[in-house]
């Protein structure tokens, strides 16, 4: 396999007759958003078959011509995409305030080829391979790089017998939920056209969240001494073992086997609580497996980093549905390693977990964020190898429902990444009910995964690679 080709750059910006002014201008941004000032661009990718001959794409160049257009409709809809972070020095108390600046800058759109590529060659390789980093737009720029290359940033790759579709994002400006909003908006335009759903003049609300207006916006932070201390956090002078990236697939039937394990294992006097989800369940299978395989202290302490969603949990006021901005905050499940590999294991680690999901009431949720803004810190991105992992993604947020107009899409991939630490991104799968998780690791750990009868019990095959109906474009 070669190296993509570039067939175009373009820079795709919002109509201004759209906006009629009802996009603000400036976006303050919130602690939910400003954490993220040091990661990486998020990343999507969608995998898709070539249309058939017998589609209203079965020309390729119409196919991304028109996949371009209806995303240009879609950044319509979505003003602050094409905008820019703009950082403002403040030299009286040597701070500095960061925000997005709403001017229609643009958006990038890329078309490439990976002429020797086919689907094949990025779904059946048991590790996922190199080339895909390729098919993602802007390389590894950090977020807080956002003044001076676009927030959003798509890439249409062709294949030999598929289309790939990325999406980098700056994670300033959305959580993964608002992200699938923007996908789900351009899948729909470029299948059912633009009069499908311009009608909900309130599709996304981009104004940020606050808890009350005694906060000075824009928020002031020492932001060059939170990137400079960011960036050395996440030195190490050890030598990195290499990491690996393989995704593992749960059927629904293994996934509701664990959750029973789980919930069977949690009790209280005796009696059994049935509190403990599906995703928890499987989380923690694959956590203490990680942790079991080590063979480490019994007595060391592991931790599990995730994130909390606030929008079903703040009332007062309200966070919109169509909340355009991340509510998310991150939080930790800390144990000893012999809790959570000895009898009950699973159960003691998903309770923990589900206990810490609890204790986030509203109360605590705006008390952590006033006390941000006190002290802004930057969540750090390393710990120790083999005893810190961290999760992104929801499997409640399905990037298979997506269809641009020719069938939905035979994977989801995960775009490049720099962390130094080991990661776990939660998917749903392609069949349903199912969840996807991609770990990315040490090679070795991976490898002993494969050998452990008690991980790989719970591992299903992934699905067959199915074809799917071809709709033929609705007009507009």
């Amino acid at each position: 396999m070669e190296a993509i080709r570039v067939i175009s750059r373009a820079s795709v910006q919002a109509r201004s007759d759209v906006n009629n002014g009802d996009s603000p201008k400036q976006i303050d941004l919130n602690p939910w958003d400003l954490q993220f000032l040091a990661n990486e661009y998020a990343r999507k990718g969608l995998l898709f078959h070539k249309p058939s001959s017998s589609s209203s794409f079965k020309h390729t160049e119409t196919l991304i011509l028109h996949l371009k257009d209806s995303f240009s409709l879609a950044v319509d809809l979505f003003p602050p995409v094409a905008g820019r972070l703009t950082v403002v020095h403040h030299d009286d108390d040597d701070t500095s305030s960061v925000f997005i600046t709403c001017n229609n800058a643009g958006v990038s759109f890329v078309h490439a080829v990976a002429e020797n590529t086919s689907i094949a060659h990025i779904i059946e390789p048991t590790y996922v391979p190199s080339i895909l980093h390729s098919f993602f737009p802007l390389g590894n720029f950090k977020n807080f790089e956002g003044t001076q290359v676009p927030l959003m940033a798509v890439q249409v790759t062709e294949l030999v017998d598929g289309i790939f579709v990325a999406c980098s994002m700056n994670h300033c400006l959305f959580d993964v939920k608002p992200a699938w909003d923007f996908w789900n908006a351009w899948a729909e335009i470029s299948r059912n056209g633009l009069n499908h759903i311009a009608s909900d003049s309130k599709f996304a609300s981009f104004e940020r969240w606050f808890p009350h207006d005694n906060i000075e916006r824009p928020i002031r932070i020492p932001f060059k001494e939170m990137i400079e201390n960011y960036s050395k956090g996440s030195g190490n002078s050890v030598q990195l073992p290499s990491f690996s990236r393989r995704i593992f697939h749960f059927k629904r039937e293994k996934i509701a086997e664990l959750k029973a394990k789980a919930n069977t294992e949690v009790q209280d006097g005796g009696v059994m609580i049935s509190k403990i989800s599906s995703l928890q369940a499987v989380l923690g299978h694959v956590w203490r497996s990680v942790i079991r395989i080590q063979n480490l202290d019994p007595e060391e302490e592991v931790t599990y980093r995730f994130l909390i969603a606030a929008r079903s949990r703040i009332y007062h006021p309200p966070i919109p549905d169509n909340y355009f901005g991340n509510a998310v905050q991150y939080t930790t499940v800390t144990m000893k390693v012999r809790d959570l590999v000895g009898d009950g294991g699973l159960g003691k680690f998903a309770l923990e977990m589900n206990k810490v999901i609890a204790s986030f009431t509203e109360e605590k949720i705006k008390k952590d964020f006033d006390a941000w803004i006190q002290n802004p810190t930057m969540p750090s991105q390393h710990g120790t190898i083999g005893k810190f992992m961290t999760t992104n993604n929801s499997p409640r947020i399905n990037f298979y429902e997506f269809d641009f107009g020719w069938g939905r899409p035979v994977a989801v991939r995960l775009g490049p990444t720099n962390s130094r630490m080991w990661k776990l991104v939660a998917d749903a799968g392609a069949e349903e009910g199912s969840f996807d998780f991609e770990l990315y690791m040490s090679h070795d750990i991976l490898e002993a995964l494969v050998r452990d009868y008690e991980f790989m019990n719970m591992v299903s095959p992934p699905p067959p690679l199915m074809g799917y109906p071809i709709n033929e474009l609705a007009q507009a």
